[in-house]
């Protein structure tokens, strides 16, 4: 999608697990090449988002890569769907865009959780069924919906009132009551209505009469993400590669599947740095959990400055428990 960085700069999301499960696995989880990478690196950066309301909206891992990119501001507003259109070869007027995935929201007493989309299961024939039922409302808004061909099961909207939308995406929100995100978002009145008019148009449509019938949930909301419009003239830098690998087994809290992906991602990428580094080249790696980063890079500096940061001579589940 970009052109490669002349640093051999690798983001890991997901590298320290939040749920319960994962966690207690990586006291126990032997990850070699990491390990001697990280003896070789050297911090040069870290953070963590602060606790409490009003939720923070953008993940560690996306203000990262924007950075890296070169897209300043708020990392809650960076265009990323604007970003991925141009690799489409749709046409770039200034336009804002954003993408728009459905989802199903599941109503409580006292709450409303979004469910995670990808358990939806959505066929692209089902996605598409509802886009195109969809299409008329959003029209009406000025709003032009299209297939996403990234990903059959979200859609790209392009209209003006995505321009300076911050935006969560679906997964920061996943298992978590949506109204202090919605609320946090400062939705305009316009896709506040169209959100109500689309949850009472999926509710009759035979694509959820189908699910239902097979004991699959419903789609009966969308999440916007990803929206606002690039800068002029914006050109992006040299792209890093981002690893999400371990996200669905994190979400879910499935430890025996979080490790099996860890440990491919260590004999893989983990191991590709570490030879990156024996050859002489420059390597940075940036693991992050939900809520925290740590930056790390091949300098020459003193052994002894090398094991005195926060991975040293210790294990690497040891270092990642910390974030």
């Amino acid at each position: 999608m970009y052109p490669p960085p002349a640093q051999d700069h690798l983001i890991i999301a997901h590298a320290a697990p939040s749920g319960p499960a994962c966690r207690a696995a990586l006291r126990t989880l032997r990850l070699p090449h990491l390990e001697r990478l990280l003896a070789r690196l050297t911090e040069t950066g870290h953070g963590a988002d602060p606790e409490g309301p009003p939720p923070v909206l953008s993940q560690p891992w996306d203000r990262l890569l924007a950075s890296a990119l070169g897209l300043d501001g708020d990392p809650a507003r960076a265009p990323w769907a604007a970003l991925a259109r141009g690799t489409h070869g749709l046409s770039d007027d200034g336009m804002a865009w954003a993408w728009l995935t459905p989802c199903h929201w599941q109503v409580g007493m006292d709450q409303v959780v979004l469910h995670d989309p990808a358990g939806l299961g959505l066929v692209p024939a089902e996605a598409e069924a509802l886009r195109q039922a969809m299409v008329p409302w959003f029209s009406e808004d000025g709003i032009t919906l299209l297939c996403d061909p990234d990903d059959p099961g979200r859609w790209l909207a392009r209209g003006a009132v995505f321009r300076d939308l911050a935006c969560a995406t679906p997964e920061r929100v996943i298992g978590r009551d949506v109204r202090a995100w919605l609320q946090a978002t400062a939705q305009p009145p316009a896709l506040q209505r169209l959100q109500s008019e689309m949850q009472m148009l999926l509710y009759t449509h035979p694509v959820n009469d189908e699910r239902v019938a097979r004991g699959q949930l419903p789609v009966n909301a969308f999440w916007i993400s990803g929206a606002g419009a690039l800068p002029t003239g914006f050109t992006p830098r040299p792209a890093p590669r981002l690893d999400t690998r371990l996200a669905a087994a994190a979400l879910a809290d499935n430890a025996p599947a979080w490790c099996a992906a860890w440990q491919a991602l260590d004999t893989s990428e983990c191991a590709r740095l570490g030879e990156r580094l024996a050859q002489g080249q420059g390597v940075r790696l940036d693991l992050c959990s939900d809520r925290a980063w740590r930056c790390l890079e091949s300098r020459p500096l003193a052994l002894s400055r090398r094991i005195s940061g926060l991975f040293g001579p210790k294990p690497a589940s040891e270092g990642l428990l910390s974030l």
